[in-house]
């Protein structure tokens, strides 16, 4: 098979959320509808925050963040679709597009079917999936044995938690388990670690996926050390954190943009220049196409 025939067959699953997600996909862009984003639903703060106190349901801000980077034809409706409300009123810092999803999942049965309306109307070809359909929100234990609730909240704890969880305890969504055991690539990260790539895994039905795929997994390392007690955690703990969620299933390679002596042998290292030149905290979108697709090719 040629590397072009092999890539054209590839499946690549992708799990997150907010930039960090929607910056692979988007680099992931010409692969279509081979690529499909699992992403993560448990968000309490800003726009999404205050709509779920209000309305209930899932997160909807990351799921925004990801179709607004694949969206490759500017039209009238993703000029709507990324508005955010200024001034003074209760509108004010809302996203439109948070909104809109709102709106149409009240619609609808199911929320993907928003997601897949929204997907259809902005020529979206990637394949956009809620890591769960239910609503739930990300806990962590601290060291002292006190549990702390929301995202925003874990984010500023001054120490790495325990543990988390996702409570209360739901249900993954079926077309993302069905994804991840289609998947011959599943990536995880780049993002923050502890609220945005942490709490798909977290749920059994995709701890269960993962640990029996055959998929190749492979971790992408941010590059600079995160806000926040992600901040004070090794790459080796971090995989070792993912590792533990997946019951025990090896991460197989690490995307990385320097060499980590201090890494098992077991992990395959790549090593690529990966920042942007405008921001060197953040992923070049070709920079990231190229070195996964060196892992594709790798096979």
């Amino acid at each position: 098979m040629t590397n072009t025939q092999n890539k054209i067959k590839t499946k690549i699953v992708a799990i997150g959320g907010g930039h960090g997600l929607g910056r692979i996909l988007s680099s992931l862009s010409d692969y279509g509808s081979q690529v499909t984003g699992i992403v993560t639903t448990t968000d309490n703060g800003g726009s999404t925050g205050r709509i779920r106190a209000c309305q209930g349901g899932i997160a909807w801000g990351d799921m925004r963040n990801c179709i607004n980077q694949l969206i490759t034809e500017p039209s009238v409706g993703s000029m709507i679709f990324e508005y955010r409300f200024r001034g003074n009123g209760e509108l004010n810092g809302h996203n439109l597009g948070n909104l809109m999803l709102t709106a149409l999942d009240n619609l609808s049965v199911r929320p993907l079917e928003a997601i897949n309306l929204i997907r259809d109307m902005l020529k979206v070809e990637t394949q956009i999936i809620p890591m769960s359909e239910h609503p739930a929100d990300l806990s962590a234990l601290t060291l002292t044995g006190e549990i702390i609730c929301g995202e925003t909240s874990i984010d500023e704890l001054p120490d790495v938690p325990q543990r988390l969880y996702v409570e209360p305890s739901v249900p993954a969504t079926k077309e993302a388990v069905t994804a991840i055991h289609e998947a011959d690539i599943v990536l995880l990260g780049p993002g923050s670690f502890l609220t945005s790539i942490m709490p798909p895994l977290l749920l059994k039905e995709i701890a269960g996926a993962l640990k029996e795929s055959n998929a190749k997994i492979v971790f992408i390392s941010n590059l600079d050390l995160e806000n926040g007690p992600a901040g004070q955690m090794s790459l080796t703990t971090m995989l070792h954190w993912c590792e533990r969620a997946m019951n025990g299933k090896y991460i197989d390679a690490v995307i990385t943009d320097k060499p980590i002596p201090e890494l098992a042998p077991r992990y395959e290292q790549l090593i690529e220049d990966l920042a942007s030149n405008n921001h060197e905290w953040r992923h070049d979108r070709e920079k990231l196409k190229h070195a996964i697709d060196k892992i594709i090719i790798a096979g």
